[in-house]
């Protein structure tokens, strides 16, 4: 059975536009998801990457035609600018980690809603009371927002070294254990299905 580590920003919209296919591919072959949220921003700033505020203008222009690009092609809502970005990842982060570590609930649902409040239904996601929410309404205990949260400062931190040794540079960053296969970005899934699939 394949594991596929998942690194991903709570705040990226390019792992909200990813929706819900990495689960879908996951089932489609059997293969295990272990979903790593980190601070995006420092991963950035460990491999050589360029925080969103200091990008070229260019960089941000071509961002902002091809953001509502793929969001169109996926038929996915899109807000370019939310009303709450870039916020705090740590709560979102720390709550997937409770999740994933207690289970009895949708995992990849909780993470995905977490990205569409930030860019779809203009929540805050460093607020507690949307957490809870989210994790209620994903099939957690909403306490969750409130437990663990030393544990899940230690993984926190820990997702981020892993990434980095891992050679992840960005997110969505999928990584298959088995084959050390890497794939960056929401448009890369297809070639994560491929291989799973043996192509």
């Amino acid at each position: 059975m394949a594991h596929i580590d998942y690194y991903l920003g709570t705040i990226s919209p390019w792992c909200y536009l990813a929706g819900n296919r990495l689960e879908e591919i996951a089932a489609r072959h059997g293969a295990q998801i272990t979903y790593k949220p980190l601070d995006l921003l420092q991963l950035f700033d460990r491999t050589g990457g360029i925080r969103p505020a200091d990008r070229h203008a260019s960089r941000m222009e071509y961002r902002a035609q091809e953001l509502p690009r793929w969001a169109a092609h996926l038929g996915m809502p899109l807000n370019l600018k939310p009303a709450h970005w870039p916020v705090n990842m740590a709560p979102s982060s720390y709550a997937i980690i409770a999740a994933q570590a207690a289970g009895g609930g949708d995992l990849g649902g909780l993470v995905q809603a977490i990205l569409r409040a930030v860019w779809a239904d203009q929540r805050d996601i460093s607020d507690d009371a949307v957490i809870r929410d989210l994790l209620g309404a994903s099939g957690f205990d909403p306490a969750l927002a409130d437990k663990g949260l030393f544990v899940g400062a230690e993984t926190y931190g820990r997702n981020l070294e892993e990434a980095v040794q891992a050679g992840a540079f960005g997110a969505p960053f999928y990584v298959v254990r088995e084959t050390d296969q890497r794939f960056w970005g929401q448009d890369r899934l297809d070639f994560l299905d491929r291989h799973l699939a043996g192509a």
